[in-house]
């Protein structure tokens, strides 16, 4: 990959061979008299503002709302009443006039206003000098993608063109240290065995707390750790712990958990099946042994009690269940994934209310599935069904696998909790 640097041409000034006329000297004793007083402060500022941006000293500068000291500063400056407007117009050919046929500065203003206040810098070496600065910033991300991650080439090219490093660091350098210590983080990602995040980060940044969300560090690298592994977009605390996941980095590995029925692939998978015992799998479990084994389809359900009442009625005939137990885990998330890169086809069943949708949309967004009696046709079926059910409540929302659903949520009014379904869903399980 080309360094970043190198896009940018950086211009070469030539000096001329014509020697130049040494500047006349100023008389600074009547210099400051004339210019240098407090009331004439506003009209060196304006005259050091367009020098500063290489603009010409003509025309009109204005000052709204003068004091009578500065009126009268400017008439004897020039030797004439000012205009009788509310504003105080100058015209800078007078004074540069009044400087050089006075003898005070033979060059003029622009001469003046310098040996009066000092060199004035020109923004365009200043924004120079900066971008020179940042080029070098961001030669760590040109050494990773050169030496150690060509994979990482677009990527890289991204996060400094669309403004992200410098939104995270507003200053060169500190941009370029944290460029430093990402680049030294995904040269050793993806880790196998996967690790706990903290243990990670202390044997790499000595600090176990050094990427911690909401770190401009954790920002970056898990930016790259996108890159690297392919993982989708998202947000959410969930969806940032199964993205350090796909790198191997554990963040609270053994409290994300998931709730399977009838799936094998592992020792401890197959021991549950085979006793029709219920399984709890975490987030580190489901990283070192993902199950060997995709069943063709994978039902999947909001509630405990569907899992719980389907291993005692179907004991080891029921086919493979996974339960979210609510909002989809990191953990829940891993293995679906998994199952569905694998080839499983996913069917979803939840709860018929706007909270439920939203669980499922949530799953959605991130893994592939079908509806599992989850449509608007099933939501009419089992409202007609039901001797009773609770009044709907909540603000509705979408559901993109079937856009009549929340009409019909909104139409009938009432919600739908999958235990009331549950012989029907059961009877999906027991054919």
């Amino acid at each position: 990959m080309s360094e970043r640097g190198t896009n940018e041409r950086q211009d070469i000034r030539e000096c001329t061979s014509t020697p130049r006329q040494p500047a006349a000297p100023v008389d600074r004793d009547r210099l400051t008299r004339l210019l240098g007083g407090a009331d004439l402060a506003w009209l060196i500022d304006r005259v050091r503002h367009r020098m500063a941006r290489d603009e010409h000293l003509t025309g009109s500068v204005t000052l709204t709302a003068p004091t009578s000291a500065q009126r009268a500063a400017v008439e004897r400056l020039l030797g004439r009443a000012p205009g009788a407007g509310r504003g105080l117009s100058v015209r800078l050919e007078a004074v540069d006039a009044v400087l050089r046929r006075s003898g005070v500065s033979p060059d003029g203003l622009g001469a003046a206003v310098t040996a009066l206040t000092g060199p004035v810098t020109r923004l365009a070496d200043v924004r120079e000098r900066e971008e020179r600065a940042w080029r070098e910033a961001y030669t760590p991300l040109d050494e990773l993608v050169r030496t150690d991650r060509p994979q990482l080439d677009d990527w890289a090219e991204r996060v400094v063109s669309d403004g992200l490093v410098r939104r995270l660091a507003r200053t060169p350098q500190v941009a370029k240290n944290l460029l430093d210590n990402a680049a030294q983080a995904l040269r050793r990602l993806p880790v196998d065995p996967a690790v706990s995040l903290p243990v990670f980060s202390g044997a790499t940044f000595g600090d176990a707390h050094a990427l911690d969300d909401a770190t401009p560090l954790a920002t970056l690298v898990l930016s790259g750790i996108r890159a690297l592994t392919g993982f989708p977009d998202g947000s959410g605390a969930e969806w940032r712990r199964e993205a350090w996941a796909s790198a191997g980095l554990l963040r609270d590995a053994l409290s994300a958990t998931v709730l399977t029925l009838g799936l094998r692939g592992s020792p401890a998978l197959d021991w549950s099946a085979d006793e029709s015992e219920p399984a709890v799998l975490t987030l580190r479990q489901l990283i070192r042994h993902p199950p060997r084994m995709a069943p063709a389809v994978v039902r999947v359900c909001e509630n405990p009690a569907v899992l719980a009442t389907a291993a005692d009625a179907l004991r080891t005939a029921c086919p493979p269940l996974v339960c979210l137990q609510g909002q989809p885990s990191a953990a829940a998330l891993t293995l679906l994934r998994h199952l569905h890169t694998q080839g499983s086809t996913l069917r979803y069943h939840g709860d018929f209310d706007w909270g439920g949708l939203r669980i499922a949309s949530a799953l959605l967004r991130r893994i592939p599935w079908h509806p599992w009696r989850y449509t608007a046709a099933d939501y009419r079926s089992a409202v007609a069904a039901a001797s009773l059910a609770p009044r709907l409540t909540g603000t509705p929302t979408t559901a993109a696998w079937d856009p009549d659903l929340p009409a019909a949520l909104t139409e009938l009014g009432v919600r739908i909790e999958e235990e009331t379904v549950l012989d029907d869903l059961l009877a999906d399980l027991g054919h």
